[in-house]
């Protein structure tokens, strides 16, 4: 039988995984809905609660189904549908897939065939990476939240400049991956500068949003300034990757 990333038993496998999510998903809402009434909460703030949440889902998620159909092109459509369906993020994912496949001597979007066992290796640094998250919670979240507490209470400045620097550093592991081929170009390969003017476009989106918000007294921006500064970032990347390319 011929390895193909679009199998229909792939698709089944994920589709069984991604109804358990999303079966624990309504079991949590009923019972969450349920306790709200039996402790007195007002079922017009309950609806307007549940509308709120599904346009703040929604619109984020218009981003996501364009990674999935990005990523997609190597990978198949149920591994990124289920990565980013349960606990995988658009930033992360691709970064992963792209680090695993150049390892292989690929190049992400290429549309080169993987075979099963670039496939798997793929799957492998996908997912068990992003699950030592997981599995740390239970073992070091309680005592760092204590150690944050404790600082907090005996210095708020040092406890609030901590909190700021830890922030930081993780999104600065992205960032050095935006930057890190912007070198080439004093070797004449413009290429490394495409995902430095998209992520200055999405930056631009997101800062104009902030401002509307804060001039127009349009707090509903803000519910879509993240999926919109996504959505405009990736389609400039066609037009940014047709000039430096």
């Amino acid at each position: 039988m011929e390895f193909n990333v679009n199998s229909p038993v792939l698709f089944v496998m994920v589709a069984l995984i991604i109804a358990v999510v999303l079966g624990q998903s309504v079991f949590f809402l009923i019972k969450a809905w349920r306790r709200a009434i039996e402790i007195g909460m007002d079922k017009k703030k309950l609806k307007k609660i549940v509308i709120s949440a599904i346009v703040f889902t929604i619109a984020p998620a218009i981003a996501i189904v364009i990674s999935v159909m990005a990523l997609s092109k190597d990978l198949g459509l149920p591994l990124p549908w289920l990565r980013l369906s349960v606990v995988g993020s658009l930033s992360y994912e691709t970064i992963a897939a792209a680090n695993a496949e150049n390892a292989m001597g690929l190049t992400l979007g290429s549309g080169v065939a993987l075979n099963p066992q670039q496939y798997v290796t793929v799957i492998y640094v996908m997912t068990i990476s992003i699950m030592v998250g997981i599995w740390l919670v239970p073992v070091v979240c309680k005592r760092m939240q204590n150690g944050m507490i404790n600082l907090e209470k005996r210095d708020k400045k040092w406890s609030d400049i901590l909190s700021a620097s830890m922030f930081i550093g993780m999104i600065s592991a992205f960032v050095g991956f935006v930057f890190c081929d912007v070198s080439n170009a004093f070797k004449g390969d413009t290429t490394g500068l495409i995902p430095v003017l998209v992520m200055a476009v999405s930056a631009l989106v997101m800062c104009i949003s902030g401002i509307l918000v804060k001039k127009i007294k349009a707090a509903w921006i803000s519910d879509y300034a993240l999926p919109l500064s996504l959505i405009i970032g990736m389609a400039s990347a066609i037009p940014i990757t047709s000039w430096l390319s």
